[in-house]
């Protein structure tokens, strides 16, 4: 894969910034479509559990996992585990069947010693970093063999707990005026509320 491929463009307008974590997360959701013979989900048929929280280094992996897969936090079928971990694990809802793939520690360990990083640790945003001291790292990330940069587990079965079924109904709130969906109404004073008017205080 190179900066030319039409995934990486679509993340990289997705995501914003030139970065290693974006392309890393891509190549693992490519890396775990292809261990389970499965293709991108177009809407529910597979469900991506990445071991990243918020607020910590390469967190921008989970948008090339979204790109990759097709799990999206708008479908419902990505899940945030919160372990600060560059961790996919990859279901096919409809077999049970799954793959985990973990991005080698000699991979992080290169993105934490490249120049990039220095400036992100100083607080500059990506986006201002100049490109020549990102890309070497994107093509890297890009240009590796998927043996190179994860360790693939086996496929093995994985029991995903399912979601609640998509609600269409919704309502107006009787104090903002505003359409909520049905099941986050409330009660309060004897009127149907979204939630943040119910917790307004008088």
């Amino acid at each position: 894969m190179d900066r030319n491929n039409e995934l990486y463009k679509a993340g990289l307008l997705l995501h914003g910034h030139k970065c290693p974590a974006m392309p890393m997360g891509l190549r693992a959701g490519l890396a775990a479509l292809e261990a389970l013979g499965v293709e991108r989900a177009y809407d529910g048929q597979l469900t991506a559990l990445v071991e990243i929280d918020s607020d910590h280094c390469a967190t921008c992996y989970a948008d090339g996992v979204m790109m990759a897969t097709g799990c999206t936090f708008g479908k419902g079928n990505i899940r945030k585990l919160g372990y600060g971990k560059f961790v996919l694990t990859l279901v096919d809802n409809k077999s049970g069947r799954s793959v985990r793939v973990a991005t080698r520690n000699e991979v992080i360990k290169r993105n934490q010693e490249s120049e990039f990083i220095q400036y992100r640790k100083n607080g500059v945003p990506a986006s201002k970093i100049a490109p020549e001291l990102i890309e070497p790292a994107v093509d890297f990330i890009l240009e590796e063999p998927n043996e190179k940069l994860f360790n693939i587990g086996p496929v093995q079965e994985y029991k995903v707990t399912p979601g609640r079924p998509h609600d269409f109904n919704t309502q107006i709130c009787q104090m903002c005026g505003e359409v909520m969906v049905e099941r986050y109404a409330r009660i309060k004073n004897g009127k149907l509320v979204c939630i943040p008017c119910s917790e307004k205080q008088g």
